[in-house]
């Protein structure tokens, strides 16, 4: 049975993992749900991410409002990446959830992901994930453009990590709120499966080094890698499974991960971020066209898919942009797949990749 911690050792864990720590309210170690709702905090088994689709609402989080009473948190994560204390008690974040999903957070029992939730808040049969989880609320619109900012990420990781050590558990110990909750979307933005390789990553090492520059970098990131590329047209026949763009075209390849006429525009270890710019004709107004990154080894392997970005269809000619972000493993590439789903072909006449990558050891 694990006890929460207590206000001061939440706080030793956070700093003791490098994490920038504010107290805005210093109140915040006796605020909490435990004596309004008459359920107490605790045993805890675990961490959830969320989103928390606005910006700069952290009073927000923090007091609340008659229809869900703060603390919605127990903290909230800034894009400068400081965490500002929300609570050490009880907290309105995780509402009901999957009782399999709890069951295996707390046996680390799953692979890569959590069994799928089938229950939300006010389900008959949900558990209470405000009895047994911390949770973060990090600030971002969630609308899977609003870019996560390197130092925010790296404060998400070790906020998580910080728990996590202190207990011993794994990696596996922390899920997005949209894995315990059927009704739930974020985090948007990343996938949760990188984020937990990340975790990983920082618990191997000694609290407060993960995430770190290199010393010899004068405490800067490392200059980013441009890469921009073109993609040959191609039709989009009905019926048609995910097809992979391949880049014809390369204007520059600074990393030169990306091989003569290829589809890999990215190779780990690494970190990146930029655009897909896509001029579609065929795809009807209102309609879809689903963008997504696919990760596969070094041996072309498909290992696993990140969350779909998608062009919604124009009169005319369709002109889209999508975001595209994420980080790879030592030993993984980085592909773009495309999907319609119309009764007739869709043509991609343009596709223009523009990413800068961060190298990482």
């Amino acid at each position: 049975m694990a006890s929460p911690l207590t206000a001061g050792q939440l706080l030793a864990a956070l700093r003791s993992e490098g994490v920038t720590v504010k107290t805005p309210h210093t109140g915040w170690t006796t605020h909490e749900r435990d004596e309004a709702t008459g359920k107490p905090f605790g045993p805890v088994h675990g961490v959830l991410i969320h989103h928390t689709a606005a910006h700069g609402d952290y009073e927000v989080v923090y007091t609340g409002n008659s229809a869900l009473p703060g603390p919605r948190a127990h903290a909230y994560i800034t894009k400068a990446g400081e965490a500002l204390m929300c609570s050490a008690g009880r907290a309105n974040h995780a509402g009901g959830g999957d009782p399999d999903v709890l069951n295996a957070v707390i046996d680390e029992s799953y692979t890569s992901r959590p069994p799928a939730t089938h229950y939300g808040e006010g389900d008959a049969g949900a558990a209470d994930g405000n009895d047994c989880f911390y949770g973060y609320e990090c600030e971002n619109l969630g609308d899977g453009q609003d870019p996560w900012p390197r130092v925010q990420y790296v404060a998400m990781i070790k906020a998580a990590a910080a728990i996590l050590r202190h207990y011993g558990w794994s990696e596996k110990s922390c899920i997005g709120h949209l894995e315990w909750s059927d009704q739930k979307i974020d985090p948007r933005g990343f996938d949760m499966v990188t984020f937990r390789a990340d975790v990983n990553a920082c618990l191997a090492r000694p609290a407060g080094e993960w995430g770190a520059p290199p010393a010899d970098q004068g405490g800067e990131d490392p200059m980013p890698k441009y890469v921009n590329l073109g993609a040959a047209e191609v039709t989009l026949k009905p019926g048609q499974d995910w097809t992979t763009l391949v880049f014809t075209t390369e204007w520059t390849d600074e990393t030169g991960d990306h091989a003569t006429g290829g589809s890999v525009f990215a190779k780990g270890a690494a970190r990146f971020t930029g655009e897909l710019n896509l001029q579609l004709s065929g795809l009807p107004a209102g309609s879809q066209l689903q963008v997504r990154q696919s990760e596969y080894d070094s041996q072309g392997a498909h290992v696993q898919d990140h969350p779909v970005g998608e062009v919604i269809g124009t009169p005319g000619d369709t002109f889209g942009k999508v975001p595209i972000t994420g980080r790879l493993a030592s030993g993984r590439q980085m592909r773009i797949r495309v999907k319609a789903f119309e009764n007739a072909p869709v043509k991609i006449t343009g596709a223009v990749l523009k990413v800068l990558v961060w190298k990482e050891n």
